[in-house]
Protein backbone atom coordinates (compact mmCIF):
# COMPACT_ATOMS: atom_id res chain seq x y z
CA UNK A 1 0.00 0.00 0.00
CA UNK A 2 1.25 3.41 -0.90
CA UNK A 3 0.44 6.87 0.51
CA UNK A 4 -1.70 7.84 -2.49
CA UNK A 5 -3.80 4.68 -2.05
CA UNK A 6 -4.97 5.59 1.48
CA UNK A 7 -8.69 6.25 1.79
CA UNK A 8 -10.95 6.70 4.85
CA UNK A 9 -13.37 3.87 5.65
CA UNK A 10 -16.70 3.79 3.87
CA UNK A 11 -19.17 6.09 5.72
CA UNK A 12 -16.44 7.67 7.86
CA UNK A 13 -16.61 10.99 6.03
CA UNK A 14 -19.67 13.03 5.14
CA UNK A 15 -20.06 16.11 2.98
CA UNK A 16 -20.97 19.23 4.92
CA UNK A 17 -24.48 20.62 4.43
CA UNK A 18 -24.41 23.71 2.24
CA UNK A 19 -27.51 25.67 3.26
CA UNK A 20 -29.15 28.46 1.31
CA UNK A 21 -28.16 27.16 -2.13
CA UNK A 22 -31.58 26.88 -3.82
CA UNK A 23 -34.89 25.09 -3.16
CA UNK A 24 -33.85 21.78 -4.72
CA UNK A 25 -31.16 21.34 -2.06
CA UNK A 26 -33.81 21.03 0.69
CA UNK A 27 -32.25 23.81 2.79
CA UNK A 28 -32.84 26.70 0.41
CA UNK A 29 -34.47 30.12 0.77
CA UNK A 30 -34.39 30.70 4.57
CA UNK A 31 -31.71 28.01 5.10
CA UNK A 32 -33.38 26.50 8.16
CA UNK A 33 -33.39 29.82 10.05
CA UNK A 34 -37.13 30.52 9.75
CA UNK A 35 -38.43 33.89 8.61
CA UNK A 36 -37.38 37.17 10.20
CA UNK A 37 -36.25 37.77 13.75
CA UNK A 38 -32.92 37.83 15.49
CA UNK A 39 -32.02 34.25 14.66
CA UNK A 40 -32.57 34.81 10.96
CA UNK A 41 -30.03 37.61 10.70
CA UNK A 42 -26.32 37.28 10.09
CA UNK A 43 -24.53 37.23 13.45
CA UNK A 44 -27.93 36.89 15.10
CA UNK A 45 -28.66 35.10 18.34
CA UNK A 46 -27.26 35.62 21.80
CA UNK A 47 -24.40 34.13 23.76
CA UNK A 48 -24.06 30.51 24.80
CA UNK A 49 -26.07 30.90 28.01
CA UNK A 50 -28.76 33.44 27.14
CA UNK A 51 -32.12 32.40 28.62
CA UNK A 52 -34.52 34.91 27.10
CA UNK A 53 -33.66 37.68 29.54
CA UNK A 54 -34.06 35.47 32.61
CA UNK A 55 -30.99 35.46 34.84
CA UNK A 56 -28.93 32.62 33.37
CA UNK A 57 -28.24 29.48 35.37
CA UNK A 58 -24.50 30.13 35.38
CA UNK A 59 -25.10 33.49 37.04
CA UNK A 60 -27.63 32.08 39.48
CA UNK A 61 -25.10 29.50 40.63
CA UNK A 62 -21.88 31.48 41.10
CA UNK A 63 -19.81 28.40 41.90
CA UNK A 64 -20.40 27.08 38.38
CA UNK A 65 -18.13 29.71 36.83
CA UNK A 66 -16.23 30.85 39.90
CA UNK A 67 -17.03 33.18 42.77
CA UNK A 68 -14.78 35.53 44.72
CA UNK A 69 -15.80 36.23 48.29
CA UNK A 70 -14.72 39.81 48.99
CA UNK A 71 -14.91 39.18 52.75
CA UNK A 72 -12.46 36.25 52.69
CA UNK A 73 -9.62 36.54 55.20
CA UNK A 74 -6.41 34.77 54.14
CA UNK A 75 -4.49 33.60 57.20
CA UNK A 76 -0.78 32.73 57.26
CA UNK A 77 -0.49 29.33 58.93
CA UNK A 78 2.13 28.46 61.55
CA UNK A 79 2.26 25.08 63.31
CA UNK A 80 3.45 24.42 66.87
CA UNK A 81 6.36 22.22 65.71
CA UNK A 82 7.68 25.27 63.79
CA UNK A 83 7.46 27.43 66.92
CA UNK A 84 9.29 24.77 68.99
CA UNK A 85 12.02 24.54 66.34
CA UNK A 86 12.65 28.30 66.00
CA UNK A 87 11.99 29.88 69.43
CA UNK A 88 13.63 29.43 72.85
CA UNK A 89 11.75 29.07 76.15
CA UNK A 90 9.78 32.12 77.41
CA UNK A 91 10.15 33.94 74.07
CA UNK A 92 7.62 36.50 72.79
CA UNK A 93 5.98 35.20 69.59
CA UNK A 94 4.31 37.96 67.53
CA UNK A 95 3.66 38.37 63.80
CA UNK A 96 6.76 40.60 63.66
CA UNK A 97 9.04 37.99 65.25
CA UNK A 98 7.52 35.24 63.06
CA UNK A 99 8.28 37.30 59.93
CA UNK A 100 11.82 38.03 61.17
CA UNK A 101 12.47 34.28 61.65
CA UNK A 102 11.01 33.46 58.19
CA UNK A 103 7.95 31.50 59.35
CA UNK A 104 5.52 33.92 57.63
CA UNK A 105 5.89 36.29 54.68
CA UNK A 106 4.27 39.51 55.92
CA UNK A 107 3.87 40.69 59.50
CA UNK A 108 0.88 42.83 58.44
CA UNK A 109 -1.26 39.88 57.27
CA UNK A 110 -3.36 37.83 59.75
CA UNK A 111 -1.70 34.80 61.41
CA UNK A 112 -3.30 31.55 62.60
CA UNK A 113 -1.52 29.13 64.95
CA UNK A 114 -2.34 25.47 64.24
CA UNK A 115 -1.82 22.51 66.57
CA UNK A 116 0.41 20.15 64.54
CA UNK A 117 3.37 18.92 66.57
CA UNK A 118 4.26 19.15 70.24
CA UNK A 119 5.41 22.15 72.27
CA UNK A 120 7.67 21.40 75.22
CA UNK A 121 8.62 24.99 76.10
CA UNK A 122 6.53 27.88 77.46
CA UNK A 123 5.94 30.68 74.94
CA UNK A 124 3.98 33.96 74.97
CA UNK A 125 2.14 33.67 71.63
CA UNK A 126 0.21 36.55 70.02
CA UNK A 127 -1.77 35.83 66.83
CA UNK A 128 -5.07 36.68 65.14
CA UNK A 129 -6.50 33.17 65.52
CA UNK A 130 -5.70 29.87 67.27
CA UNK A 131 -6.99 26.35 66.70
CA UNK A 132 -8.40 24.71 69.85
CA UNK A 133 -5.65 22.10 69.97
CA UNK A 134 -2.93 24.76 69.56
CA UNK A 135 -4.38 26.85 72.38
CA UNK A 136 -4.58 23.80 74.67
CA UNK A 137 -1.01 22.69 73.90
CA UNK A 138 0.45 26.19 74.45
CA UNK A 139 -1.26 26.62 77.84
CA UNK A 140 -0.37 23.02 78.82
CA UNK A 141 3.30 23.81 78.14
CA UNK A 142 3.04 26.78 80.54
CA UNK A 143 2.75 29.48 77.89
CA UNK A 144 0.14 32.16 77.27
CA UNK A 145 -2.14 32.99 74.33
CA UNK A 146 -3.11 36.51 73.19
CA UNK A 147 -5.66 36.92 70.39
CA UNK A 148 -4.97 40.03 68.26
CA UNK A 149 -7.70 42.16 66.66
CA UNK A 150 -8.18 41.87 62.89
CA UNK A 151 -7.57 45.17 61.10
CA UNK A 152 -10.72 46.09 59.12
CA UNK A 153 -9.61 47.37 55.72
CA UNK A 154 -10.39 47.03 52.03
CA UNK A 155 -13.67 45.45 50.97
CA UNK A 156 -14.81 44.71 54.52
CA UNK A 157 -14.59 48.39 55.48
CA UNK A 158 -16.00 49.63 52.15
CA UNK A 159 -19.02 47.34 51.97
CA UNK A 160 -19.93 47.92 55.59
CA UNK A 161 -19.80 51.65 54.80
CA UNK A 162 -18.32 52.54 58.14
CA UNK A 163 -17.72 56.19 58.82
CA UNK A 164 -14.14 57.38 59.33
CA UNK A 165 -14.79 57.85 63.04
CA UNK A 166 -16.05 54.27 63.41
CA UNK A 167 -13.07 52.88 61.48
CA UNK A 168 -10.67 54.92 63.59
CA UNK A 169 -12.33 53.68 66.79
CA UNK A 170 -12.04 50.07 65.61
CA UNK A 171 -8.36 50.55 64.82
CA UNK A 172 -7.73 52.42 68.10
CA UNK A 173 -6.71 55.66 66.39
CA UNK A 174 -7.98 59.21 66.62
CA UNK A 175 -9.97 60.43 63.62
CA UNK A 176 -7.97 63.26 62.02
CA UNK A 177 -9.20 64.99 58.85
Amino acid sequence: MKLHELRPDEGATKKRKRVGRGISAGQGKTAGRGTKGQGARAGGGKGPYFEGGQLPLVRRLPFKRGFTNIFRVEYQEVNLNDLARVFEADAEVTPETLAARGLIRKATDPVVILGRGELGIPLKVSAHRFSKSAEEKITAAGGSVVTLELDITGARATVKKLRKEQLAALRGESAVD
